[in-house]
């Protein structure tokens, strides 16, 4: 395994050698803690009976604190825990104390966690941080994360989440960088870089590597990619749904992301729910072995995700626990997340020859190697230094957390030039949500706390000494007409703060509707009759469907969920402290009927358009609404001369941007590119490069960009890479959309 010196090498090869069968399988078994006690039916059935409504949360509370959780002790001095799932750096120290002093061959646990967008100072949702096209920002915000769970004893992140999403209907849409597989790898690349670069260099304080000061195992984790592989096209964007793909849409979309952060150094993945053209990637053999091992490398281990070894039964690839085990292990899985089914089947199943010994010490060898490399073996613990370093929130983590806040903010919408507020406007603030901590959060955020979060309600105070907050209604429940009265009486100008709840979007949050939920077009309608101007801020945790926001609200804010600094980003954009620049990661369509949407779609031989032979809807005009890479400020951009030259092994392409407006800003300019003629039908455009720029009022620049004519390329259906001579189509500009055009053939 590459990172790791010949002596740490030699000593993962002498452990294993002395290692029992048994020792083996259980580093392969991953536990969480197991709630006994205090209810007289499954654990699960009792949270099926919460969620379906049977208990209420109330109920489920109060049976829940007669219960006790059973970390696995006794199992772990058997060494039969490879792995656990906890979050209090005490009990972590308690049960690596068992693995490292009590067990025969004291191999320390690995603790891992969903680390997806922060662990105590929480950032952006990771559509909205992709929006912020900041790369260097991704990578602190990584690193920020990976510093403060390594002082809980948590060493490795199930994130990235790199799952290519072209479906809105999708919850877990939210945890991911969108559509676009080019600005997904670049998002990847960020996130293992933050994660994991701090192995060969040390850290300061602004989450920067520095060459200059000691790498220390406090400073990293194992990036672990999820969910490999599909799982973001699952069949109509409703979760854990079948997928089924052409090949080369497999490797020219969905796989790229994956490639990219291998390539960059991540140690592990976990293996998706869905199956992928017939086959669950719990148990395939071409995607964990072939592909991800074989061919991209993955230096470490494949983990499952929860409970999907025994979920092949119900897929109907296998008729019973042992088979399932065996499948699993034999096709590349090497660690079982949470079924126990390795742990009570493997022995069995290499016994009867099913399983070879040969499968079970690769698995074994990469748990072992990682977690060398992660150091584990000499620093098992966490001191008490560590465990309290976070207990208060550093400044520069809370400045990077709304530096990533702000950079996330989309402008969708801003007639008439309604925003930046004056800050001496009589503003009335409506909308529960804005007035929520858990709802800037996000999905898939758990170690937060209360007193670190900036509700939207707190940061307009700061800004707006005149503002009224009127709650109103929200994405459920009934509204309040006595405070829409109020709300309507009180300000000049009105901030409706709408959305989604959290619960609306993540894991199991699939949606067949993505208009704003509940009553909330109703109080827009009600608030528009005002008269007075109306500002839409938008936290949600997917792109929505908002035609008719789009005809009837003069401004609109996409502020998605921030994290911890949300209100006061969203205080500081609406005030014009700070200029909008984000862009959407993701395309927004018209009406939920047009999911799934991406700009980088091949093209029919009917493009959609007015007429009615082409492929479009009756009852929606063609395209999106706001498409990929889109996003406005409060000046104005004008691209011109863009000039395109060949040489032997490049194509350099120049633009000139100037600041046409009133206010300094910063814009992202994007690179697209289309084949025009292949063996295959190509994508109409393909993100290839981009880059942000400040600029002064009145000031330009010519940004260059250098494109190896090896990127022109594509895969075929056979997993073989293509350069065909031809015409090349080269963009350049604010938007997939808004782009300027040049034209020349290429000879490879």
């Amino acid at each position: 395994m590459q990172g790791l010196t010949l002596e740490q090498k030699n000593k993962v090869e002498e452990l294993l050698s002395k290692m029992t069968l048994e020792e083996k399988i259980g580093q392969m078994n991953q536990e969480s803690p197991s709630i006994v006690g205090g209810f007289d039916v499954p654990f699960e059935e009792l949270i099926a009976m919460m969620t379906d409504g049977r208990i209420t949360k109330e109920e489920f509370g109060k049976i829940m604190s007669s219960a006790e959780q059973d970390y696995h002790e006794d199992l772990i001095r058997e060494g039969g825990v490879g792995s656990l799932m906890v979050q209090d750096p005490k009990k972590i120290n308690e049960l690596q104390k068992i693995a490292v002093e009590e067990s025969r061959l004291g191999i320390p646990l690995i603790f891992g966690y969903d680390v997806i967008h922060g662990f105590r100072s929480v950032y952006p949702i990771a559509i909205a941080e992709a929006g912020s096209f900041d790369v260097e920002l991704m990578e602190r915000t990584a690193r920020m994360a990976a510093k403060e769970s390594r002082a809980s004893g948590i060493a490795w992140h199930f994130a990235p989440m790199v799952d290519v999403a072209r479906d809105a209907r999708w919850g877990r849409v939210s945890e991911g960088p969108g559509e676009d597989p080019y600005l997904g790898s670049e998002f990847a690349r960020a996130k293992v870089r933050g994660q994991q670069k701090g192995h060969d260099a040390g850290v300061d304080a602004e989450m920067n590597l520095r060459e200059d000061l000691e790498p220390s195992a406090e400073n990293y984790v194992a990036s672990c990619l999820k969910h490999y592989i599909g799982y973001g096209a699952c069949e109509s964007g409703r979760d854990y749904n079948t997928v089924q793909m052409a090949m080369h849409i497999f490797y020219n979309h969905y796989l790229k992301p994956f490639k990219a952060a291998v390539e960059e150094g991540a140690q592990t993945a976990m293996a998706a729910f869905n199956d992928l053209n017939g086959v669950p990637c719990t148990v395939n053999r071409f995607l964990l072995r072939q592909v991800l091992k074989e061919q991209l490398g993955l230096p470490g281990f494949v983990v499952s995700d929860a409970n999907a070894i025994r979920e092949c039964i119900v897929h109907g690839i296998a008729a019973d626990d042992l088979e399932a085990g065996a499948a699993a292990a034999n096709a590349g899985l090497d660690m079982d997340m949470g079924t126990e089914i390795y742990r009570y089947q493997l022995k069995e199943a290499v016994k009867a020859g099913q399983v070879s010994m040969d499968v079970i010490d690769d698995a074994v060898r990469r748990i072992l190697s990682v977690k060398m490399w992660l150091g584990l073996f000499d620093h098992p613990y966490v001191t008490e230094e560590q465990m309290i370093r976070y207990e208060e929130l550093p400044k520069e983590h809370i400045a990077l957390a709304r530096e990533a806040a702000e950079k996330s903010i989309v402008l969708l919408k801003n007639e008439e030039n309604l925003l930046p507020l004056r800050k001496d406007a009589k503003v009335s603030l409506v909308g529960t949500l804005a007035d929520n901590k858990e709802e800037i959060i996000g999905a898939w955020a758990m170690n937060w706390r209360p007193k670190d979060c900036v509700t939207i309600l707190e940061g307009m105070k700061q800004t707006f000494p005149e503002l009224g907050y009127f709650p109103c209604g929200g994405p459920e429940g009934e509204l309040n007409e006595e405070e829409i009265r109020n709300a309507l009486s009180y300000g000049d100008v009105i901030v409706a703060v709408l959305g989604e709840t959290v619960a609306m979007s993540g894991e199991a949050s699939s949606r067949s509707d993505i208009t704003l939920p509940g009553k909330q077009r109703k109080l827009l309608e009600q608030l528009l009759d005002s008269g007075k101007p109306v500002v839409l801020v938008l936290m949600n945790g997917r792109p929505l469907a908002l035609q008719w926001e789009q005809d009837h609200i003069p401004a609109i804010v996409e502020a998605w969920h921030l994290g911890i600094q949300m209100g006061n980003a969203v205080a500081a954009a609406l005030s014009g402290n700070v200029n909008p620049e984000g862009k959407l990661s993701s395309s927004f369509p018209r009406v939920t009927g047009q999911c799934p949407v991406y700009y980088n779609h091949p093209n029919t031989g009917r493009p959609g358009s007015n007429s009615k032979f082409t492929s479009r809807y009756l009852d929606t005009a063609p395209g999106v609404l706001y498409p990929f890479g889109y996003g406005l400020s409060y000046t104005t951009y004008a691209y011109t001369d863009l000039a395109v030259t060949e040489t032997a092994e490049d194509l350099h392409i120049k633009v000139c941007v100037s600041n046409t407006g009133d206010r300094a800003g910063r814009e992202t300019v994007q690179l697209y590119v289309q084949d025009v003629a292949a063996s295959l039908v190509r994508p109409v455009k393909e993100l290839k490069r981009f880059r942000k720029v400040g600029l002064e009022p009145g000031e330009h620049t010519e940004v260059a960009f250098v494109l190896p004519k090896s990127e022109l390329g594509f895969y075929d259906n056979e997993g073989m890479y293509r350069l065909e001579d031809g015409l090349f189509r080269i963009y350049a500009g604010s938007s997939s959309e808004n782009c300027l055009m040049e034209e020349l053939r290429i000879r490879f």
